[in-house]
């Protein structure tokens, strides 16, 4: 069962943002949907999108700028929350931005006291998608997955663990090799302990590395992004992508940094990405 928050007129279509009581994560969870006009009875593919750090559902449904491109390819856009949040959902006590509420890392945590609530893994694989599907007017043959930042890192780790649920994987600036990255060894350690093999599951490079594999992948990444080559890694993706004979698309954008300001100027390229592969 969802609740309406609000919807409006769009671009041809209806943005809404709802919210349900979660049974993965023992909260009520917030999530954006953009759903183009459409014919009686007609489903449509559907482009993920998972949020960075400090985000929520709001930060690219009211600055992505992508409803334009998904009408005009008749593409369903979902935007998830980044952590559980709530009266009683811990934090982190130092109040720091890069772990604990809005920094959940698309894990299920099994270290106290984040393992009741921080379940996110679960629930953008599995509660979410089922939910949409339920609700909305998705082909769920059809599905792609993006993301921004420890977003991206999200849905590379998805896709890579799902490779027979996404037909198209694109990113905007990833951590792609997060168990190698201060934000990443924070996020694990606290999250998952303190065994390293146990983090290879949530690390995209490393899943290349044993074995998991993508059809093709896009990046965009800026090159005046402050956090390039300490939090992000796209060298260590690019390699490992080659050694792996995936085909990458790694896009170094002159100029750019690591905003919505990036994101939204190449948004629309990444829709129309998407809707080449989600429509064949």
């Amino acid at each position: 069962m969802i609740e309406c928050v609000s919807t409006n007129r769009s671009h041809g279509g209806t943005q809404g943002v709802y919210s349900h009581e979660a049974r993965t994560t023992g909260t009520s969870m917030t999530f954006s949907v953009f759903v183009p006009d459409h014919r009686d009875g007609e489903t449509m593919p559907v482009l993920w999108y998972l949020s960075g750090l400090t985000c929520s559902h709001a930060n690219v449904t009211e600055k992505g700028e992508f409803r334009a491109a998904c009408a005009e390819h008749g593409i369903i856009f979902v935007a998830p929350d980044t952590s559980p949040r709530g009266e009683g959902v811990p934090d982190d006590s130092a109040e720091a931005w890069d772990f604990g509420l809005g920094a959940g890392f698309y894990v299920d945590a099994i270290q106290k006291p984040w393992a009741a609530n921080y379940r996110m893994w679960s629930y953008v694989t599995e509660e979410l998608p089922a939910l949409v599907g339920a609700h909305f007017p998705v082909d769920i043959v059809r599905q792609g997955i993006t993301g921004h930042s420890m977003g991206g890192h999200g849905a590379l780790t998805v896709a890579l663990r799902h490779p027979d649920r996404f037909r198209s994987v694109s990113a905007f600036a990833p951590i792609a090799n997060p168990a190698a990255v201060p934000w990443g060894e924070k996020a694990f350690s606290l999250y998952l302990g303190t065994d390293r093999a146990a983090w290879r599951a949530h690390d995209a490079v490393h899943l290349i590395e044993d074995g998991a594999r993508l059809p093709e992948l896009l990046v965009d990444i800026g090159t005046d992004d402050p956090f390039y080559d300490e939090q992000l890694k796209p060298a260590a993706l690019e390699a490992a992508c080659a050694k792996a004979e995936i085909p990458l698309e790694l896009r170094r954008q002159a100029g750019y940094d690591h905003s919505y300001y990036f994101i939204s100027s190449f948004m629309a390229d990444h829709v129309r990405w998407h809707a080449e592969r989600l429509k064949g």
